[in-house]
């Protein structure tokens, strides 16, 4: 029932709900994205009793991973006080798949102070359920769970969640929990059929000024093509209680 088992500190297999939407045989990489949080905040609370929290997470995807075991990394490249730049990476057979960079930073009380212009989205109980199976295959998102106000093609809100463990029998942290549903959002109300044209995202951005919380995470999501080659998936971020964030994956635009 998880999308990863461990197999020591550093290293973990991938099992067969993790396949991919583009090829199963290789990974979705969305839950990777979030067993690399879990990797950064373990190595995070073995180094220091402080509970930074994260406000940035910046992935590159150098490639496709199969699914198969994984070896993680973490090296702090800023360390500091109250905010420290970390990097993590996750390899296969000695090539790395993906890089992430983080910012942690100290949390404060600043509740007198919380506020966005963000607009919120109608909450999951408000949006009818959608199959995301009848538009991708795999075991990833076949594990989804899926509530979604369609606009347009490339326009839409929905809310997903999964009731697959992120690592076998091990606590997450409410961010690790969300972040393996992140890179979700550039399937989920496509512009074009993925039967005609190819859009994978090589990298993945999320700022969050508050921690998702709760077993749904929402998504107000564009997806947009330019003429050369290059499309932008944008993203606001909720948890059912309003914004939490903001994410983009830039993607690489193929007709096939």
């Amino acid at each position: 029932m998880a999308y990863f088992e461990r197999l020591s500190p550093t290293a973990f297999r991938a099992t067969e709900h993790v396949s991919g939407a583009w090829d199963e045989a290789t990974q979705h990489i969305a839950p990777a994205l979030g067993l690399m949080v879990h990797v950064v905040e373990a190595d995070r609370d073995a180094r220091r009793d402080d509970g930074l929290v994260v406000g940035r997470l910046s992935y590159d995807i150098l490639g496709t991973i199969p699914v198969d075991e994984m070896d993680s990394t973490v090296t702090v490249l800023r360390p500091g006080r109250t905010i420290e730049l970390v990097e993590a990476r996750l390899s296969h057979a000695g090539r790395d798949g993906v890089v992430l960079r983080a910012w942690l930073m100290q949390p404060g009380d600043t509740h007198a102070l919380a506020a966005t212009p963000l607009p919120r989205i109608p909450g999951p109980d408000d949006m009818p359920a959608w199959d995301p199976s009848s538009e991708w295959p795999g075991g990833f998102i076949a594990s989804a769970q899926v509530r979604r106000a369609q606009v347009e093609p490339g326009r839409a809100a929905f809310w997903v969640r999964s009731d697959r463990e992120l690592v076998a029998g091990e606590p997450v942290s409410r961010l690790a929990h969300a972040a393996r549903l992140l890179d979700i959002a550039n399937g989920m109300t496509v512009r074009a059929s993925p039967r005609e044209v190819l859009f994978p995202n090589i990298d993945l951005t999320a700022h969050f000024f508050a921690q998702p919380e709760g077993e749904w995470l929402g998504f107000d999501t564009s997806v947009s093509f330019g003429a050369t080659g290059v499309g932008l998936t944008s993203t606001v971020l909720h948890d059912v209680t309003g914004p939490v964030g903001t994410m983009s994956q830039v993607l690489t635009v193929r007709p096939s």
